[in-house]
């Protein structure tokens, strides 16, 4: 993963483009969660209905600052103790769009256990979503040359690199109720 490589990939999310780029456990599609064209770009790759709603990712906890500030200081703690993680939390959404949240009052949000993400997120100066790669109902992408035969024709770019040492997409726990959901 070169530096230019994950500075071409932030300019074409500023530019409302969808990346390809290696997580924890499996590849993922990335995109501006503001940007609506972006979000219906991967909605459409993935054949995914826009009711399930994204996980968004970011560089660190105060990515996620509005949501974490309203829950208590003690599921706080147990969230952002979890962070680097493999772990994503459905917080109470205070900003992202209908797009993003499925319609929902709430948000899926984690802070990546890998470099290039977090880097990624960082770089971007606000959170991105971070789907698997895949078409919904299908096996996420796991190694670089499974993404570009998928999707490589289908994204704007694909960041070079290697997913972690995590077995398939994150652990899905909620905030509000402390159930796990995948």
């Amino acid at each position: 993963m070169g530096s230019s490589d994950v500075d071409q990939a932030v300019n074409l999310l500023k530019q409302g483009g969808v990346i390809a780029h290696a997580a924890e456990g499996v590849w993922g599609l990335a995109c501006d969660p503001w940007n609506e064209k972006a979000v219906n770009r991967i909605l459409t790759v993935k054949n995914r209905s826009i009711d399930l709603g994204f996980i968004v990712i970011g560089s660190e906890p105060s990515a996620f600052h509005e949501e974490l500030a309203a829950l208590a200081p003690e599921i706080q703690q147990r969230v952002v103790a979890s962070w680097p993680g493999h772990v994503t939390w459905i917080l109470p959404s205070k900003r992202f769009p209908d797009w993003v949240t499925g319609n929902r009052t709430s948000v899926g949000a984690r802070i990546p256990d890998h470099e290039q993400a977090r880097t990624l997120t960082k770089l971007f100066g606000k959170p991105i979503i971070s789907t698997s790669a895949n078409v919904s109902g299908s096996e996420p992408a796991v190694t670089m040359e499974e993404v570009c035969r998928e999707f490589g024709h289908l994204v704007d770019f694909v960041v070079p690199g290697k997913i972690g040492s995590a077995a398939g997409p994150s652990r899905i726990l909620n905030a509000l109720n402390e159930d796990t959901i995948r």
